[in-house]
């Protein structure tokens, strides 16, 4: 079982940037896919981005293509999600999840692990 906190959420302008992070405890020995989920009020919790276990696979929602990048640094047990050119449309509470394998990626269930999300708002 893997623990998962993220970090990092806030309020900031429209254009700006913010540094979101996953950091794993528990049984961190497991070799992990890492996703970031958001869910806005009122809507359903969308894919936004995962990671492989090696960091050398990645994947995005088109909705953040070209703004948000992945990135982990396993010796610290922790995934990042960098977003840039934020928008009003990007508010949500974000969450990281991890699964043992690679697939269906943009579906929750498919992830055993969650974190307690974390809350980004985006003003105009």
């Amino acid at each position: 079982q893997v623990q998962l906190v993220e970090s990092g959420g806030g309020l900031v302008q429209a254009g700006g940037s913010l540094r979101l992070s996953c950091a794993a405890s528990g049984r961190t020995s497991a070799k992990y896919s890492t996703g970031w989920f958001r869910q806005a009020p009122g809507k359903e919790r969308e894919f936004v981005a995962a990671i492989s276990w090696t960091g050398g696979t990645t994947y995005f929602a088109d909705s953040v293509k070209g703004r948000f990048t992945i990135s982990r640094d396993n010796a610290k047990n922790t995934v990042y999600l960098q977003m840039s050119s934020l928008k009003p449309e990007d508010t949500a509470v974000y969450y990281c999840a991890a699964q043992g394998g690679w697939t269906r990626l943009r579906v929750a269930d498919a992830y055993d692990n969650w974190g307690q999300g974390t809350q980004v708002t985006i003003s105009s």
